[in-house]
């Protein structure tokens, strides 16, 4: 097993269950996306580029993207907390997963693969 399916799979629930939803979300809008393991995390990547990592920690799990500088929409749904660069979606429930917010804000941060985290 890989570690950062390991990582995934060893977490306590609801937030495995979140981990799982959102990973299926990506690899079902990013079929070609490789999964690594950098910085303790799973990452995505595109054309050997990161464009989101999973992250579970305190009370919630972190979709991460490090290009969120560049959105224009759906910000209001991304959280900086005292981040300069990083924006995220959290969650603390399955259910709380807006599975059309998850998609859009990643066809547009994989828009900015290419260019710098910062705007």
């Amino acid at each position: 097993m890989k570690p950062a399916e390991a990582y995934i799979l060893k977490q306590d629930e609801p937030y495995r269950s979140i981990l799982l939803h959102l990973q299926a979300i990506i690899t079902c809008t990013f079929p070609e996306a490789e999964l690594k393991y950098k910085w303790h995390l799973p990452c995505y990547y595109l054309d050997g580029r990161p464009i989101c990592y999973l992250n579970q920690t305190k009370n919630y799990v972190d979709l991460g993207f490090w290009h969120a500088a560049h959105l224009t929409s759906h910000t209001q749904y991304l959280v900086a907390d005292k981040r300069k660069v990083v924006r995220s979606l959290r969650y603390t429930s399955v259910e709380a997963i807006d599975d059309v917010v998850v998609i859009a804000v990643l066809k547009a941060v994989a828009e900015f693969k290419n260019t710098s985290f910062l705007k």
